[in-house]
């Protein structure tokens, strides 16, 4: 059974930090994948944990954005911190959701995760500019969990 650092290559990890900062050239929010090969609870409450195990709740704008995959579970998740949450339209994140979704039923972990970030960088400029003394508070690295 794969760990969850053989889900991707590493081609496809460079793509997938690549669109993060790609994406992040739209918007001053800040983007971080995190994968792991089984959810240890509810795809919510354990990517919410991990948001914050991560630290993105600590962001300046209250801007972070995890994407979060349990891949030999099949459930994945896009949880964006409060400041998003405060100004954007409910269904914000269903368009991402269902694009990643399309992807990764078709076993195209990458190109889900790819698409998703840069649909979010793009919905994200909108709300958060980029702004030109933007600083990366959150490492664009992948990470992952072998459990």
């Amino acid at each position: 059974m794969p760990n969850a650092r053989q889900i991707l290559n590493e081609e496809e990890d460079h793509r997938i930090v690549e669109a993060i900062r790609q994406a992040e050239l739209n918007t001053s929010g800040e983007i971080k994948v995190h994968i792991e090969n089984y959810c240890q609870n509810k795809v919510t409450k354990r990517s919410l944990f991990v948001f914050k195990q991560l630290k993105m709740n600590k962001t300046k704008q209250r801007n972070g954005v995890l994407f979060y995959l349990a891949a030999l579970d099949r459930k994945f998740a896009i949880i964006g911190d409060e400041g998003i949450n405060k100004v954007v339209e409910p269904d914000f994140w269903n368009d991402i959701r269902d694009l990643m979704a399309k992807a990764f039923k078709e076993g195209h972990f990458a190109e889900g995760l790819e698409q998703g970030i840069m649909r979010c960088g793009e919905k994200l400029k909108t709300y958060f500019p980029y702004q030109s003394d933007d600083i990366n508070e959150i490492p664009d690295e992948i990470s992952y969990e072998n459990n």
